[in-house]
């Protein structure tokens, strides 16, 4: 009979990488919507703090997922 720890740490493992690069793709649309908005004549503050936060977020969440 296999090992199930294995089978569920492997699973938790590729669970654990799609995350951090669902992470990492969504910090570098964040990082591009924020030069976006930053570019145009008259750019939004609200919008700009905003996209910075979840940027935080993100950066915050990826730190502690690749430093367990």
């Amino acid at each position: 009979m296999p090992d199930m720890s294995v089978a569920s740490e492997a699973g938790e493992s590729l669970s654990l990488n799609h995350r951090i690069h669902h992470l990492q793709d969504e910090h570098t649309q964040l990082e591009q919507a924020l030069a976006e908005e930053e570019a145009r004549p008259m750019p939004d503050s609200l919008r700009i703090a905003s996209l910075k936060r979840k940027k935080l977020a993100i950066k915050d969440e990826l730190a502690e997922l690749t430093d367990s």
